[in-house]
């Protein structure tokens, strides 16, 4: 006799309050009413931290694994304190998954043995915790991944980044929140429910690596590991204040991960570093690129890391470089932070000597829709199968059931663009691949020709532009990444980076401008000061495809020379 499937809104209960059980009773604070908004400082009142915690994950991260690689900070220290700081972060974001306190510290401590024993670190990543978007298998947890299907579901293996992460030295310690399908840019599902910013609790953190954004934003980790295929990297990083880096398609080792719409190869989705050091980019991409990736994933570019590259070799060694300052890509315009943030750049850049012009976008709309019908191409079904196994229905909003925010936006352009959800023919999709090679080789043509303008003899050494039109907006509203599709179609390594914050004073409203389509209309009246205030504003350093040592490179010299400019002139 076959026995009645379970619930599934009883399985997502029962599973959620496993993951509740897995907090330590002595590690529970008392959470703010909902009155209180921004939650930043509850890691330094809530009293579970000592000051010396504190300090710790405070702590800049190259400085960090300065002392764990020497043997002065004690691995199973680090962790112990970075749990506690991502157990508070969670009890006030929902930003976590999996939680698994012992078996971490099993791991610092057996960590802490190798370098008693060996007199050495294990490897460059020696002793750091690491958190992982629920995405990154790891061997007997679940990769719930946003669907009550995948309840009890636990993993055999190691995904081949966790493996290497282990190699390396490396402590994972903690799995991030995502949202159902990992399409969307925000943070919900069925099982965990919905991740807040901590910035503002009625804002999103954005997604698909949310969870992320929001412990990293309340340094609850010192180094989170996201992936992106329509700005999943980006987007968060700019609504919470963080550095990430967008390498290009099969750079980094993604096999054994889970993943949405697996099988879909023309935009790839690819890993990433997110962390409030924007030493992390190249820790993390030189420790696994010196690995040599390429001998455990059949798919990654036999690439090792380059020196020069990183160096700016190409770039005139970073001495006089040529920016394209991407102000409107003409399907949404910035909001007013994001201009000001851009403006602010422009003038530090020219001021150490580096050329700043225009960026002329060129066929943005059409690179949208051949994108977004690419990743439709199925018509759903991939979402449709995952959920019909447990019965769940799918998530097609992600505003709350009370007190949402209003938006006057019916269709999104998105829709608009692909059309009524349809499955594409194998014949249709071969021409869509084929539009999207041709827009790839008129970009590369376009950027090229830019070398008659920049008085550099070279070409536009980055793009500067917006990660998002906007900052953290309330939920239910990011539908923006037109901003961020632009190098998953065209496979550019890209940086986010933080700039400033809302200033409710200086960052007043435009006045209406001729708006490119209803959702540029939409997003404009969405703007009010007063509701963004304090948030962060970021953006981010386009590339070219596999630059990631350049990109990592030029992020350092702009926000140095940022941060450099705005202490000069006392800006936040």
């Amino acid at each position: 006799m076959s026995t009645p499937k379970e619930d599934w809104r009883t399985l997502c209960s029962r599973r959620k309050q496993k993951q509740n059980e897995n907090i330590p009773p002595e590690w529970r604070i008392q959470v703010p009413s909902k009155d209180v908004q921004n939650v930043m400082d509850v890691p330094y009142t809530c009293g579970l931290l000592s000051p010396e915690e504190l300090a710790l994950t405070d702590r800049d991260l190259d400085d960090l694994v300065a002392d764990l690689t020497s043997g002065k900070l004690k691995s199973e220290d680090a962790t112990r304190a970075f749990l506690k700081r991502a157990i508070v972060a969670h009890q006030v974001t929902n930003c976590l998954t999996e939680i698994f306190v012992d078996r971490a510290l099993d791991r610092a401590r057996e960590v802490d043995k190798y370098m008693e024993e060996h007199g050495k670190p294990m490897g460059p990543l020696h002793g750091l915790p690491i958190s992982l978007k629920d995405q990154f298998t790891m061997k007997g947890l679940e990769t719930i991944m946003g669907y009550a299907s995948n309840i009890g579901k636990f993993a055999d293996h190691d995904c081949v980044l966790v493996e290497m992460l282990y190699e390396l030295g490396a402590v994972p310690f903690v799995r991030t929140n995502v949202p159902q399908t990992l399409m969307w840019g925000e943070t919900q599902n069925n099982v965990f429910g919905r991740t807040t910013n901590p910035y503002n609790h009625h804002l999103t953190a954005g997604g698909s690596s949310g969870g992320e954004g929001a412990l990293l934003a309340m340094n609850g980790s010192p180094l989170g590991v996201g992936t992106d295929i329509d700005g999943s990297l980006r987007i968060p990083s700019a609504f919470c204040g963080l550095y990430t880096l967008r390498p290009s398609y099969e750079r980094l080792p993604y096999h054994g991960a889970a993943n949405a719409l697996t099988g879909q190869e023309s935009i790839s989705s690819v890993l990433g570093p997110m962390s409030h050091s924007l030493g992390s980019l190249k820790l993390f991409t030189k420790a696994l690129v010196d690995a040599r990736p390429w001998e455990r994933d059949p798919l990654v570019v036999r690439k090792p890391w380059n020196e020069d590259e990183y160096r700016l070799v190409d770039h005139d060694r970073g001495k006089r470089m040529c920016f394209g300052m991407l102000w409107d890509n003409k399907v949404v315009k910035p909001h007013p932070p994001l201009k000001r943030a851009m403006e602010m750049v422009k003038r530090a850049l020219e001021e150490a000597g580096h050329v700043v012009i225009d960026w002329e976008p060129l066929n943005h709309v059409d690179i949208y829709r051949v994108a977004q019908t690419i990743l439709v191409a199925d018509g759903g079904e991939d979402y449709r199968r995952d959920c019909e196994v447990s019965g769940e229905p799918l998530i097609t909003s992600m505003s709350p059931e009370k007190d949402a925010h209003q938006i006057d936006l019916e269709v999104s352009l998105v829709k608009m663009l692909t059309g009524p959800p349809r499955s594409r023919s194998a014949y249709e999709l071969w021409q869509l691949h084929t539009e999207k090679r041709n827009l790839r080789k008129a970009y590369l043509d376009h950027w090229n020709a830019t070398a008659k303008r920049t008085g550099t003899g070279r070409p536009v050494d980055a793009i500067i532009s917006p990660a998002v039109a906007y900052t953290a907006v309330p939920h239910g509203l990011n539908y923006d990444s037109f901003y961020t599709t632009l190098g998953n179609a065209m496979d550019y390594a890209c940086s986010g980076f933080p700039v400033t914050v809302v200033d409710p004073e200086q960052d007043m409203p435009h006045d209406p401008h001729d708006f490119h389509n209803h959702e540029d209309a939409a997003f404009y009246k969405l703007y009010h000061h007063e509701l963004f205030a304090g948030l962060p504003v970021g953006l981010q350093l386009i590339g070219r495809t596999l630059e990631e040592e350049a990109v990592i490179g030029m992020t350092e010299i702009v926000d140095g020379i940022v941060k450099d400019y705005k202490k000069r002139n006392n800006l936040q």
